[in-house]
């Protein structure tokens, strides 16, 4: 699998969703979208990271941009996950890691001189024409969602 990089068509994918039913790439034609991958629900960073973003939802939605994250976590915890923190963003399962592959995102990691498969938290800008306009690899928490909806703003 190549790398993916900018101006390339994003992997298309269709996954389970929090609340039940299916999300796809093709969903979001037409306007632009942020996919953040995440590694895991209710964690700490990763909880930041996704109240930030529902907290930003307003401003995004006004600036036409849909908002997507991907974890592996089943769906029955991505709806534990959405109802504990109040979230408004949908949230996919890749339990197969098939999407996350595609992305480049499911990773050699190492904690404590342990190595282990997991998802590099990762965000994708991806344009109204399903092209990905930019990558943010290896995400500190921090700020990002401003960085993001910045970014978003100039497509």
């Amino acid at each position: 699998m190549a790398e993916l990089t900018t101006g390339m068509p994003a992997p298309d994918f269709t996954l389970q969703r929090d609340g039940g039913g299916t999300v796809s790439l093709a969903d979001f034609r037409g306007r632009p979208l942020v996919l953040f991958f995440y590694p895991k629900d209710d964690t700490e960073a990763c909880t930041v990271e996704a109240k930030d973003f529902t907290a930003m939802k307003p401003e995004f939605d006004a600036a036409g941009v849909a908002l997507l994250g991907i974890s592996p976590d089943p769906v029955k915890k991505h709806d534990r996950f959405v109802a504990k923190h109040a979230l408004a963003v949908p949230l996919a399962s890749d339990e197969s890691h098939d999407v996350l592959e595609a992305y480049g995102v499911w990773k050699e990691k190492s904690l404590y001189g342990r190595t282990y498969m997991g998802v590099e938290r990762t965000t994708l800008l991806i344009d109204a024409a399903g092209r990905i306009a930019e990558i943010w690899p290896k995400v500190k928490v921090k700020g990002h969602a401003e960085a993001v909806l910045t970014a978003a703003r100039k497509l």
